[in-house]
């Protein structure tokens, strides 16, 4: 049986908000399916072109920006270099002109009001984040491709196999947290040092490591920003920015010119508990307000959970004395493996899974990564992974008009200082006395999805968002 191979840049992977499932992943299909038009020889012959959401995409798509993903991916933009600041200007050009140049290249007629199709009371039986590409060509030919977003940015063409292109024989193949323990054991290695013989088969460990703090850069430089950008996030909840006042309430009139600075200024001000707290909030609100203002993050394994990772490892860079690129490395290389154990045996998909899937993932990535920079040895590790997930089991995505900004934005903060607790806990623990297994909560986060009524799972058909009333304005 062929295992998926999962690598860190799987995991971890530079895009634009609002969401992974609902805006990057269908960016990269609608890519893929102009790439497959070009590769097919039709690009120019295509005369028509549609495309139907379904399910969740469908539900929360407005709020999440799919329609505006989709358009962008099937111009040609790519999520890792695309210019943020020119997204709206993109968008509104398409809306006047009603065309779509596809890859760059071809323009066709599109209008986004009749040809970008939302079937709200349709959904797919593989998975609820479903769209399909429908195009017609000046020959009367036509072509239709499905294709699945089924969380963190994965994509999946409708009979294709799960993992297909990035099956590989690794040296030491992980499906379960007891794989992962037993390599450990048998090697003496760390958990991130078995990563990293992983990560040898893709590459260079010297463009690993080079790939991964480059990671950590843009999450770096997320935070930086988020937390200097002041005004209302779009959507029409008018959700006040809170990072950047938070941010100079903390630094208490203490100047900087760059991250460096910064930081120091930060450290500057103590090491309180309730200092540091604060702190750890305003890193997670800087990122997720980058996210909803669709800006430049790192799924971390997801947009609606980016901040949570960025914050526990900006806690330790700030306050651990962990501004070492080693740490970093090792720090994310040891998240991004808990993320895939996640990912195999259950789910990194909120509309699969609900919130447990992004938050609750995200916070035991966190707390594994942490603990094992701070010393932690492997069941320590593997234990405040688990103990972290433990205490999201249950936890429903609820967005308010669909948007990642109510609860999504505060959500990461609980699951940052969930993750920083989970650690210490683990830390102070004797593993080999835990009655609970990674492998265990695993099971259980996968069992609760599949019990988890669908209103519960990223449609904005239940919990907070019903129950708050609120006003909008027509999209």
């Amino acid at each position: 049986m062929k295992r998926e191979a999962i690598s860190v840049f799987d995991m971890f992977k530079i895009g634009v908000g609002p969401s992974s499932s609902h805006t990057l992943g269908p960016w990269r299909a609608a890519q893929r399916f102009a790439c497959t038009i070009r590769e097919r020889g039709l690009l120019s012959k295509v005369s028509k072109l549609q495309v139907l959401l379904y399910g969740s995409l469908a539900k929360t798509g407005k709020g999440h920006g799919t329609d505006i993903a989709v358009m962008l991916g099937l111009s040609g933009a790519d999520p890792v270099t695309f210019d943020t600041a020119i997204i709206a200007a993109a968008i509104e050009k398409i809306q006047m002109e009603k065309t779509l140049v596809l890859e760059g290249s071809h323009p066709l007629p599109f209008d986004p009001a009749t040809d970008l199709v939302f079937l709200f009371t349709e959904t797919l039986p593989y998975h609820p984040n479903a769209l399909t590409f429908l195009v017609q060509t000046e020959d009367g030919g036509s072509m239709a491709e499905t294709y699945y977003s089924i969380g963190g940015g994965f994509i999946q063409q409708e009979g294709e196999t799960p993992g297909a292109a990035a099956s590989v024989q690794l040296p030491f193949p992980v499906d379960h947290a007891g794989d992962l323990l037993h390599w450990c054991m048998k090697t003496g290695m760390s958990i991130s040092e078995v990563v990293m013989e992983n990560e040898n088969t893709w590459r260079s460990e010297a463009e690993t490591r080079s790939g991964v703090f480059h990671i950590w850069n843009v999450m770096k430089d997320c935070i930086y920003k988020g937390c200097h950008a002041q005004g209302i996030l779009p959507g029409g909840l008018q959700v006040k920015r809170r990072a950047n006042g938070l941010n100079k309430q903390l630094l208490k009139g203490r100047t900087y010119t760059d991250f460096e600075g910064w930081l120091q200024a930060i450290r500057a001000g103590g090491a309180s508990f309730q200092y540091i707290l604060d702190w750890v909030s305003c890193f997670a609100l800087a990122v997720n307000e980058e996210n909803a203002s669709f800006g430049r993050v790192v799924t971390a394994p997801t947009n609606g959970a980016a901040g949570v990772i960025p914050a526990v490892l900006q806690y330790f860079v700030a306050f651990c004395d962990g501004y070492y690129e080693d740490k970093i490395i090792t720090f994310l290389l040891t998240a991004s493996e808990i993320g895939s154990i996640f990912k195999k045996g259950a789910t990194i998909s909120a509309a699969m899974g609900g919130c447990q899937a992004e938050i609750g993932v995200s916070s035991a990535m966190a707390a594994a990564g942490l603990t094992e920079v701070l010393g932690g040895t492997q069941r320590q590790v593997m234990m405040a992974a688990e103990i972290a997930m433990e205490h999201h089991l249950g936890l429903t995505c609820d967005p308010i008009a669909g948007l990642v900004q109510i609860p999504c934005i505060e959500r990461n903060t609980m699951g940052a200082i969930k993750a920083i607790t989970a650690s210490q806990l683990a830390l102070q623990s004797t593993p080999d006395y835990a009655k609970v297994s990674l492998d265990a909560v695993v099971k259980t986060m996968w069992d609760t999805a599949q019990d988890m009524n669908t209103k519960y799972k990223e449609t904005a058909d239940g919990g907070l968002a019903v129950n708050i009333p609120l006003s909008l304005p027509e999209c």
